[in-house]
């Protein structure tokens, strides 16, 4: 017998939407999550980050094989609030929608989850193996829950792995890396009638993203699943006034890496494009600020079997598996796991995160925390 009513899940998840963990306070988030597991004889241990930011583990079984199911408890800013038709922080309801800031990316699909884990510990599963929940802050800029998960070793005896992520009746087992990098360059300011007195911050930075944008987009390099890596400088700034010469210039580009042109071989490409421009008098220095794997797993595995055949049922077709073009979690938490490993990206949702009005399909998540029970016995015990 199910432990939830439909409207006790829909107030879990109310509950959640509720708590603003705007790129912080996920301890919030957690704290709520313990407390709900403790009234279902759950332990649940919070992992401090820092004073307001605390990634949480829980487990249901016990032994082999060991089923990592993961979501992040962070949310974006939710913008100008006054463009939302209702309260971000409140879940509002309009026909089949619910409505609210993180409620599809990814709140729905982290209550699915303890949903699901709180009613199969409800009737005494699993029978072998165990279910590890692995909570986590900061998804959304800097991926430090899931870094912190990696360093000290939550995921070192996990079989396999599920991250709850809005796909609707999609399994994704593959995504782009993405790198943030920043250039910084240095010049003299001088009046602009006058500019051999002084040394243009700018000039570097211009042939140095023209000759980026030669290396990083006429590549024959391609991965069959992923496409080819992108290259995009986002951010730019430079100087103060017109007719100045500008001292400082700055610029910021974001990758989205393949396996086949990884992380560390953009890096390699771009400190050699920055010690030859500061070698023709150039003062640049680059930071990498945030660097997050690609990550590829076989699409048919164990898992993601289960998941399609299971999936198809709520979904009344065919349930695809494709690529994510979003980084994940997955780039910390799969760090040592090789290339053959089960995984999959599978949660209630859709393409409206950070989006005003974000929704989630209300029936969409009340179906996912049945489907996750379903697969998460069916893979133990398979």
């Amino acid at each position: 017998m199910a432990v939830f009513t439909d409207e006790q899940k829909l107030q879990i998840l109310e509950d959640l939407v509720a708590i603003r963990s705007v790129n912080d306070h996920e301890t919030q988030v957690a704290t709520y999550l313990q407390r709900l597991l403790a009234d279902h004889d759950i332990q649940a241990e919070l992992r401090p980050l820092s004073d307001t930011r605390a990634n949480l583990v829980a487990e249901i079984g016990t032994g082999h094989p060991v089923l990592g199911v993961s979501g992040h408890m962070d949310v974006v800013s939710p913008g100008d609030e006054a463009a939302w038709a209702s309260d971000p922080f409140q879940l509002t309801q309009r026909g089949n929608k619910l409505y609210g800031r993180g409620i599809t990316d990814m709140k729905a699909g982290l209550a699915a989850l303890v949903i699901a884990m709180i009613d199969l510990h409800a009737a005494d599963q699993p029978t072998q193996g165990t279910i590890r929940l692995m909570a986590t802050v900061g998804e959304e800029v800097g991926e430090t829950g899931s870094a912190a998960f990696y360093e000290d070793g939550t995921m070192s005896d996990v079989d396999a792995l599920l991250i709850g992520e809005p796909t609707g009746y999609h399994i994704f087992s593959a995504h782009k890396g993405s790198m943030d990098v920043k250039l910084t360059s240095q010049g003299k300011a001088a009046h602009s009638s006058m500019p051999e007195l002084g040394q243009n911050a700018i000039d570097p930075l211009l042939s140095l993203l023209s000759q980026a944008n030669e290396a990083f987009r006429q590549t024959d390099r391609v991965n069959a699943t992923l496409g080819e890596l992108t290259f995009n400088t986002t951010v730019f700034n430079g100087g103060n006034q017109v007719n100045s010469i500008p001292a400082s210039a700055t610029a910021e580009m974001n990758v989205r890496t393949i396996p086949e042109f990884d992380n560390a071989a953009v890096t390699q490409t771009l400190q050699q494009l920055v010690t030859q421009v500061n070698e023709q008098g150039g003062r640049v220095t680059m930071d990498i600020y945030m660097s997050q794997s690609p990550v590829e797993e076989p699409k048919d595995n164990d898992l993601s079997n289960l998941a399609a055949a299971i999936g198809a049922g709520y979904a009344g077709a065919p349930v695809p598996k494709l690529a994510l073009p979003a980084v994940t979690d997955a780039s910390n938490l799969l760090k040592d796991k090789g290339h053959n490993y089960p995984f999959i990206v599978f949660g209630p949702g859709n393409e409206t995160a950070h989006q005003v009005d974000e929704y989630v399909d209300r029936q969409m998540y009340l179906d996912f925390t049945m489907l996750y029970q379903k697969l998460m016995t069916a893979y133990l015990a398979d």
